[in-house]
């Protein structure tokens, strides 16, 4: 059964310094911008990225594929804009949604170099999270995330996520099978 989905493009998520709103078509030259600025800072901690990746009609295509996982309920990709430029400084990521008894989803999450460090991603987690829990109904959040990734363990855990464990080898990360602190979240711990 697909449902209805609940938030409609367009709608922003503001949280004081910045804004959450679902990437859309008019985003692809921001997103490419925001992906070309960050692309040594980003690499130790995403999948290898080709050459194409890194081009407009990447960014518009991948663009389009939110667009329609948003529609049929499947996941959910935020741009994290902040205030008052309107600049495109990071993205949120709410995927593989299921429903039934289940209700989850994964979040995953990056900033821009030039503005980690001062609580932007911390920020802008809590919203999505508020925004899972909230009109998305979902239960729990589940986060994956390298073990020294500092940064991104200190956002996870400012935003009340627990610990459940480690996954030995669980993504293919910069070209290699790197292990991962699981997390977890749900809906009455939040808060």
């Amino acid at each position: 059964m697909n449902r209805t989905p609940p938030l409609s493009p367009g709608g922003r998520f503001e949280t004081g310094r910045l804004y959450l709103r679902l990437l859309a078509p008019e985003d692809a030259l921001a997103l490419l911008d925001y992906r070309q600025r960050n692309r040594a800072e980003h690499a130790p901690w995403e999948p290898v990225r080709g050459e194409a990746f890194f081009t407009a009609e990447a960014q518009q295509a991948a663009i389009r594929g939110f667009e329609d996982e948003s529609a049929t309920d499947r996941a959910y990709s935020f741009g994290v804009f902040h205030q008052p430029d309107g600049l495109l400084i990071g993205t949120v990521r709410l995927s593989h949604i299921g429903r039934g008894p289940f209700q989850n989803a994964y979040v995953g999450y990056s900033i821009d170099a030039a503005y980690g460090g001062r609580g932007l991603m911390t920020e802008a987690l809590r919203e999505c999270l508020r925004i899972a829990f909230g009109p998305l109904g979902l239960h729990r959040v589940q986060a994956a995330i390298i073990p020294r990734n500092v940064r991104s363990l200190r956002v996870a855990e400012k935003c009340g996520f627990v610990r459940i464990g480690l996954s030995p080898r669980y993504l293919n990360i910069a070209g290699v099978w790197e292990d991962h602190i699981l997390f977890a979240l749900t809906s009455e711990d939040f808060g």
